[in-house]
């Protein structure tokens, strides 16, 4: 893959996509974008707000819209995405018709559980553990759908992974 090829991350609420992001665009040395930073800095109010107040399904439609903003910005070449914008079908097609290279990081529930109740940030669609386990087995379906598959080991720091995506994705070499 070329160096100035455009990558989004997928992968389910917790598991680390915006950290990994931040790490890959060092890296690489280009601009990232964060929907879900984005989404709050646009809206005003935070992803949880927006979902307690106006409903999921309000929500995927912001989401939508600002994943249009952000695609059209060409210098963003790393956007991680929120842990359900891939699931919707118009937000693939997107993504898809920008050509950008897809990666989903993968990991095990009670990591990604473990991340999400450690975490400061309230998320709405985690608040118990048995509907959020529902959740994360329903979304595997769409996150096999990404181009790249990496799975996400407790003993591998954000800043590995990172320098994985880059060494096999962008065949970036390191001493």
């Amino acid at each position: 893959m070329s160096v100035e090829t455009r990558i989004v991350l997928t992968g389910f609420m917790g598991v680390g996509k915006s950290t990994v992001a931040r790490y890959l665009a060092s890296l690489l040395k280009c601009e990232r974008i964060d929907l879900d930073a984005f989404t709050e800095q646009t809206e005003k109010r935070t992803v949880a707000e927006i979902i307690t107040t106006e409903g999921e399904t309000r929500y995927r439609q912001i989401e939508t819209e600002n994943l249009r903003r952000i695609l059209s910005n060409k210098q963003a070449r790393v956007i991680a995405l929120g842990g359900g914008a891939w699931t919707i079908a118009e937000n693939r097609r997107l993504i898809k018709e920008e050509s950008l290279t897809t990666v989903w990081l993968e990991s095990s529930f009670e990591h990604c559980w473990r991340n999400i109740k450690l975490s400061k940030r309230e998320r709405p669609l985690a608040k118990n553990k048995l509907e959020t386990k529902w959740l994360f087995d329903d979304r595997q379906r769409f996150y096999c759908l990404a181009d790249w598959h990496f799975i996400v080991k407790p003993d591998l720091t954000s800043f590995e992974i990172a320098r994985k995506i880059a060494e096999e994705v962008f065949s970036m070499k390191f001493e």
